[in-house]
């Protein structure tokens, strides 16, 4: 997005704070997510965010020396965001600047929502805004993270952490896991599946699936989900329950189990349930009104139901989904 776009006055802020030594891919998940013009969601919703790059020096030199970063904002401008997305480099046995985590701090004292990506979780850690909170970090680096920060509660082998105001991603494409959990969060379901669409990318993986999924050598090749998936979509209005899923893909339930674990990194009901909830989502989101209809439609049986894994899945109500996300929401 141009900097100092006029048209972006009013939008929640993301800044990313990009130091010597970041990872380029993270930084562009960041872009891509938050900073791109979206015209394909319709006139007045082609920007999502105002999106800016800072560093706290003129020239900085990213990993392995791939290229210099030039023209972006001063340190300052993570003062002003709404989200800040912390620096995330490679070696993580060096001290971050004081200058970056000094920003950090005061973002977090402010109010700001933190984001790290990957090693992301080292820097607020060093920064100790995660005391005492939940986080996780690429499972290679996880004995180092808890030996060297104790008093954070780390969870290895998942995706990303949403502790609220701060938010940590597991990886490299976790880190577009995350990002597409923060536009569900902030613009709800149907603009998140808008830009995963956008992005060619999975619409919803969950936080808490595996980081690192085993995939040893089969003695047959295994066939793939995708026609299941697809098929069960299709009738998340309807009873459906595993042995179905199972039914339909000729295996046992016990197979299909196996087979989602290694493909997906879930659990076929956990799989169901997730897609359930999305498809009550963007009903909401389309303007049904009625839970019960909601509910219904989703699979999700009652409205008790629908309510539980609604809160549970996306932090709120239906009515207060509604009021956030529904055709009348501001």
């Amino acid at each position: 997005m141009p900097q100092g776009s006029s048209q972006s006055y009013g939008l929640h802020r993301v800044v990313v704070i990009v130091d010597a030594g970041s990872n380029p891919f993270e930084l562009g998940c960041a872009a891509e997510v938050f900073g791109l013009r979206r015209p394909e969601l319709g006139e007045g919703r082609e920007l999502l965010y105002d999106f800016q790059l800072c560093s706290p020096d003129p020239r900085t030199l990213m990993r392995d020396g791939f290229f210099t970063l030039t023209g972006v904002a001063g340190l300052e401008a993570a003062e002003e965001a709404d989200t800040v997305i912390v620096p995330n480099r490679p070696d993580v046995e060096v001290p971050r600047r004081p200058d970056v985590l000094d920003a950090v701090r005061r973002a977090h004292t402010r109010g700001a929502r933190l984001v790290g990506f990957c090693s992301g979780a080292f820097t607020l850690a060093e920064a100790g805004v995660l005391d005492g909170r939940r986080a996780t970090a690429h499972w290679q680096w996880s004995d180092e993270f808890r030996e060297r920060f104790p008093a954070v509660r780390l969870e290895e082998d998942v995706l990303f952490v949403d502790d609220g105001d701060i938010l940590t991603a597991a990886g490299s494409s976790a880190a577009l896991d995350l990002g597409l959990h923060v536009v569900r969060r902030d613009h709800g379901a149907e603009i998140a599946n808008a830009v995963s669409r956008r992005l060619v990318f999975a619409a919803h993986r969950d936080g808490g699936q595996r980081q690192f999924i085993e995939r040893p050598v089969p003695d047959v090749v295994e066939e793939s989900l995708g026609p299941v998936l697809a098929w069960a979509q299709e009738r998340l209005d309807r009873p459906l329950a595993v042995v179905d899923l199972a039914a339909r893909a000729a295996v046992s339930p016990a197979t299909l189990h196996r087979r989602f674990r290694a493909q997906l990194g879930t659990t076929p009901l956990a799989w169901l349930t997730g897609e359930r909830v999305a498809l009550a989502c963007r009903l909401i989101e389309r303007g049904e009104v009625r839970l019960d209809v909601v509910a219904r439609r989703s699979g999700l049986g009652t409205t008790a139901h629908l309510r539980a894994l609604m809160r549970r899945e996306t932090g709120l109500s239906p009515s207060q989904y509604r009021h956030r996300f529904g055709p009348a929401a501001p």
